[in-house]
């Protein structure tokens, strides 16, 4: 991760120091104090380094209770308990699952272009490319796709090797609008469309009836801690923070991570913007969870770009990212989909079209920049660099749909077959809350009571 250690050469100083007896003596002593200094200094970066790890790895870990809260506001508050569990269980049963097989089919080597075949149970770790801090960062990425497939099947629900073949056509995902945001989307859309909308979400006549979360200011928490977890979740991925660049003393990595930290903030804060007077001009009111969804659709979508597009890229995403939410809330009721948190519209189209934003806005200069040592790699069609890193990136879309949709909507399907997906009617008019988990997340006594009298627990 940090520089190489400096080389010092007795001969280098012989025309210092003369001819005299002792000249030999005192360059190899003079060379082994700087020598010990320099390994000082690269000791000190792989340390900088490997904090600036943990430190990403525990601000995405933040990214969970973002994903707890808005998912607790966006349910109806007789499902609290429920989400807030799924939540939990995303974090516990993730970490124990990725310790045990999960790294290793990531970044296990060899590998088969698929998965990997080393690293079962960190087993032979850590490795000087490899160590903990990595490990615990990349589990909290893993997670948050969790977190988006839990929230597209709320409320009636119970309870692939990262370096794949498509590395090496220059596919330019750097935090994850695919690889991430795409892949939960798909496997949350699966998961909606196999066990349905929820009862009540069309009435007779087909007809839209909204059922809105209990509480918006869950959902703003929940946005804010998101946001927040963003200025790692993308700057983080540059894994290090030590590494200078060949143009000049005092332009580094750490600068490519400051830019990046501005093109996620603008495409957030103008896909909120935008969402918020396009909803007002369509629905003809201002809806503060609207809001908070355009915030997190633009931060989607500028994922896989954020490290090598300009600032005024980044607005252009955002802008466009907002409307092609709004688009595909618009299809979602059309083709009677139930999304209680959007998670599939926002995550999978925003994300899908960061993918495709890339491949038009990519930087050469940046490009090079970030991925250094790669000469030759395609930059954006809009900047010079032809269809090459399109094309590739439409692969990408198209693989990771295929992928997840073998995967996990065999799996989806499998419990749909074994009941084991979807909730009685029952149920799902009682709410989760009162039938699996003992009782409402607030004190409702009256109510809790009537519900009790109706399931004949009392």
């Amino acid at each position: 991760m940090a520089s190489s250690p400096l080389s010092c050469s007795a001969s280098d100083l012989y025309p210092l120091l003369g001819d005299g007896a002792n000249a030999t003596t005192a360059a190899e002593f003079i060379c082994g104090c700087f020598e010990a200094i320099s390994n000082k200094f690269v000791d000190t970066g792989y340390a900088v380094d490997s904090t600036y790890l943990f430190f990403s790895a525990y601000l995405v870990f933040a990214i969970q209770l973002g994903f707890a809260m808005l998912c607790a506001g966006s349910v109806r508050a007789k499902n609290t308990m429920n989400i807030m569990l799924t939540n939990v269980l995303d974090a516990a049963a993730g970490g124990l699952f990725y310790y045990t097989f999960g790294f290793a089919l990531a970044f296990g080597s060899p590998s088969n272009g698929f998965i990997g075949q080393h690293f079962f149970g960190l087993s032979k770790f850590p490795l000087p490319s490899f160590d903990y801090g990595y490990f615990l960062y990349q589990w909290a990425f893993a997670i948050a796709v969790a977190g988006i497939t839990s929230g597209s099947i709320a409320e009636r629900t119970y309870p692939a090797r990262a370096e794949n073949l498509l590395f090496g056509s220059g596919v330019i995902d750097f935090a994850g609008s695919g690889v991430v945001h795409l892949v939960g989307a798909v496997a949350g859309m699966w998961g909606g469309l196999i066990e349905g909308p929820r009862i009540g979400r069309f009435d007779h006549a087909d007809r839209v009836v909204t059922l809105r979360g209990h509480s918006g200011t869950l959902v703003v928490l929940g946005t804010f801690l998101l946001w927040f977890g963003w200025y790692r979740f993308n700057p983080g991925s540059f894994i290090n923070i030590s590494k200078s660049y060949e143009s000049g003393s005092y332009y580094g990595q750490w600068s490519a991570i400051g830019r990046t930290a501005v093109t996620t903030t603008l495409a957030g804060c103008t896909a909120a913007l935008t969402t918020l007077f396009g909803k007002r001009l369509l629905a003809g009111h201002w809806n503060v969870t609207d809001v908070c969804n355009g915030l997190l659709c633009g931060f989607a979508a500028i994922t896989s770009g954020c490290s090598v597009v300009n600032p005024w890229a980044a607005v252009l995403c955002g802008f466009v990212s907002a409307w092609v939410l709004i688009g595909c809330n618009k299809l979602a009721e059309k083709l009677h989909y139930d999304d209680p948190l959007e998670a599939t519209q926002l995550h999978g189209g925003c994300g899908s079209w960061g993918i495709i934003f890339t491949a038009l806005f990519a930087k050469e200069a940046y490009v090079n920049e970030v991925y250094l040592g790669q000469p030759g790699r395609p930059y954006g069609l809009f900047m010079g660099g032809g269809a090459r890193l399109l094309a590739a990136h439409i692969v990408h879309i198209l693989v990771i749909v295929a992928w997840v949709s073998v995967t996990l909507g065999t799996l989806f399907f499998i419990l749909y077959k074994l009941k084991l997906l979807r909730i009685s009617a029952e149920e799902e008019m009682a709410g989760m809350d009162m039938t699996s988990h003992g009782g409402l997340a607030y004190v409702y006594t009256d109510h809790e009571d009537e519900v009790k009298k109706k399931l004949c627990v009392v």
